[in-house]
């Protein structure tokens, strides 16, 4: 194992140690312990069955995009195959794209690389949904967001800046389009990706089908995280720090190994912008993240248990 492997797996290890830390100075470890023996764990188990239908629904899309390849993988298989990429996910960021893809390998007789290519077709529709998800947080809450940014910052200066955004990305939009080598192709083959993706989710033969799922998915996602506010009492979270609180706790997911240390302290700092004081926003934030972990521990670690027993005689 090289130098370059070592420190992508070491790294983000010590970066999460360090957020771990970091979100722990804003709450003693006592009365975090007291949050989670004080919990109503009949909302944790509400969001973790959120959580649960999400992943069976995620695997149940699959077959929309490996059927028109000529494969039929069994359900369960898929599902086993789902429950181990996150596992794996926990330890290598993105690494659980490609172990998800070798269990149809190995169980289903499906190519590598074509099971690899349904997966990443598949996170672009979910980048979609992220997307979309952020667009309808700015509508719902345009008010509260355009006060807060007048509040701290000039709203000249807002103006001037977005200008200058729009600008700044008309120009080098021009340059990526006309990019031949480096750096910028890279970015054109990538945007063409994205949109021949997106495009290709409408030529399914199942399309509406696929993207009901895709919503479903993330409909449970944001129920997931809605279901676990009512846990801590008192804790009262309006629907623009649920989506708020959502998305930041998606991107510190997608940042670090499961989002370790990160995604209390994201979600902490989207809730304190409603006045949600630190000690239950943090604590809120370890229950959520500690309930998703356990959970892609458990079912992940019953995957890779019951794949070889499920398959017995491939």
């Amino acid at each position: 194992m090289n130098i370059k492997k070592v420190l992508k797996i070491i790294l983000p290890l010590i970066l999460g140690g360090f957020l771990v830390w970091y979100s722990l100075s804003n709450i003693s470890i006592d009365v975090l312990i007291g949050y989670f023996k004080e919990a109503n764990y009949n909302w944790i188990f509400l969001g973790l069955f959120f959580g649960i239908l999400s992943h069976l629904s995620r695997a149940y899309r699959w077959k929309f995009m490996l059927e028109p390849l000529g494969f039929r993988p069994k359900f369960t298989n898929s599902v086993l195959a789902v429950l181990v990429g996150y596992l794996v996910n926990l330890a290598l960021p993105r690494a659980g794209e490609v172990s998800r893809a070798l269990v149809l390998t190995n169980y289903e007789d499906v190519p590598f690389e074509k099971g690899f290519g349904t997966i990443v077709a598949e996170r672009i529709a979910d980048l979609i949904m992220m997307l979309c998800i952020i667009t309808i947080t700015l509508f719902v809450q345009f008010d509260f967001i355009y006060e807060l940014l007048t509040k701290n910052f000039d709203p000249t200066k807002i103006i001037i800046g977005l200008v200058i955004l729009v600008i700044g990305f008309y120009i080098f939009s021009s340059f990526v389009k006309k990019a031949k080598s480096g750096f910028l192709l890279k970015i054109k083959t990538f945007a063409s990706g994205l949109l021949e993706g997106v495009t290709s989710i409408f030529k399914m033969k199942n399309k509406w089908a696929f993207i009901f799922h895709t919503v479903f998915i993330w409909a449970m996602y944001v129920a997931m995280f809605w279901a676990t506010i009512p846990a801590i009492e008192g804790l009262n979270v309006p629907l623009g720090g649920i989506l708020i609180g959502f998305i930041a706790g998606g991107f510190s997911i997608a940042a670090t190994n499961g989002g370790v240390g990160l995604y209390p302290i994201a979600v902490a700092g989207a809730l304190a912008l409603f006045d949600i004081p630190t000690e239950p926003a943090t604590a809120f934030g370890w229950i959520m993240w500690t309930a998703q972990t356990a959970m892609i521990i458990v079912f992940g670690g019953l995957a890779f248990f019951l794949l070889p027993i499920y398959n017995k005689n491939k």
